[in-house]
């Protein structure tokens, strides 16, 4: 009888871990991904790829090749007179519109390492390191943290729930041709210079038509709008600004649904009756971090909700993960819509000018 109950218990708790495993896939966020249709399931074949392909966002269009763009193109304020190729540098490296905003950037930052098509790590995060809705914020943070998230991704501790990902898994084969030194120059630039405003967060309840490009929203600019959803619409606040120029200035607006700062709120800071735990526990009172523990304020939805929901599902582990499951494991999809709307809504310092 007693082999007959153990059995029957692992049974029933299989079939419960599998139901939990269902809920999550069941909400999966696709908005945060950039993404019209969920990731295929085990086994499947595969799919095309989603949002965050490529490096960074805002390449080339297929078909027959394009006349060289021979304009110069200029920024207000910049010492940069350059032609459109030049931008991107052949999705290698980007160009450093605003020198004076930043510290000297080491090689691995502003130019990359063709040997082992190690691309520049500007080239997707921006040479400020605010990065963009389908990567990845490290302006600010914790060296140590730094360098323990790249570990986690070269020992294949960090994978994209969404197999399509592509930048995800370009970001794991760095990871892996990067050397010690490389990854620890990286961490201390991008340390040390603190997270300032990038993004307003507006509560509304219809958002601009958009379309997806690159696993990022971008407008339609026709005037229309549709409902939002439980969904947070990340977006330039000037499409040309970020998709032509990649003007490191040009931040990004964040529409979130009505009341989901204040259902935030209440998460964020009480844990809501036990749903989940207070983050001002391990990320600071001001929620931009605690010693090797990363600020999450002011930061990317899209970002902090992939990353919790990477989480939940397993796909995210590592040292720092073990701390976060307990606090995320019980969060539905409506949750990681209000933590992630209250959190980015957050004040922070200025930083340089910012395009409207």
């Amino acid at each position: 009888m007693r082999r007959v109950f153990v059995v029957l218990v692992g049974v029933l708790t299989c079939s419960v871990l599998a139901a939990g495993q269902q809920r999550v896939a069941a909400e999966f966020p696709m908005w945060a991904w950039g993404v019209t249709t969920p990731p295929p399931a085990p086994g499947a074949a595969p799919a095309a790829p989603a949002g965050g392909g490529g490096r960074g966002g805002g390449g080339g269009r297929g078909g027959a090749a394009a006349a060289p763009d021979t304009m110069i193109y200029t920024l207000p304020g910049s010492p940069l007179k350059i032609m459109r190729n030049q931008i991107a540098n052949g999705g290698f490296s980007p160009a450093d519109w605003y020198p004076q905003d930043h510290p000297a950037m080491p090689p691995i930052v502003a130019d990359g390492r063709m040997e082992g098509n190690v691309t520049a790590c500007s080239l997707c995060h921006m040479p400020n390191g605010k990065g963009r809705p389908e990567n990845a914020p490290v302006a600010g943070l914790p060296v140590d943290y730094f360098i323990q998230t790249m570990m986690d991704f070269r020992n294949d501790n960090r994978k994209s729930s969404d197999p399509r990902k592509g930048n995800a898994n370009r970001m794991i084969a760095i990871a892996k041709a990067m050397t010690e030194q490389e990854i620890r120059q990286a961490a201390e630039y991008f340390g040390s210079m603190p997270w300032t405003q990038w993004i307003r967060v507006v509560e509304t309840n219809t958002v601009p038509q958009t379309r997806i490009q690159g696993g990022m929203f971008l407008s339609l600019g026709n005037n229309m709008t549709e409902p939002i959803g439980n969904r947070i619409i990340e977006m330039p606040e000037d499409t040309e600004r970020t998709e032509v120029y990649r003007d490191p200035r040009s931040g990004f607006i964040a529409y979130a649904p009505m009341g989901s700062i204040a259902r935030g709120q209440a998460l964020v800071t009480t844990g809501g009756n036990g749903r989940t735990v207070a983050c001002a526990t391990c990320h600071g009172a001001d929620l931009r971090g605690m010693g090797p523990v990363p600020g999450i304020a002011g930061r990317s939805p899209s970002y902090l909700v992939r990353q919790m929901h990477d989480m939940q599902t397993g796909n995210r582990k590592g040292s720092w993960t073990e701390l976060m499951k307990p606090v995320v494991e019980d969060l539905t999809a409506e949750d990681l819509v209000a933590i992630a709307a209250y959190t980015a809504s957050r004040p922070m310092p200025p930083g340089p000018p910012v395009q409207r």
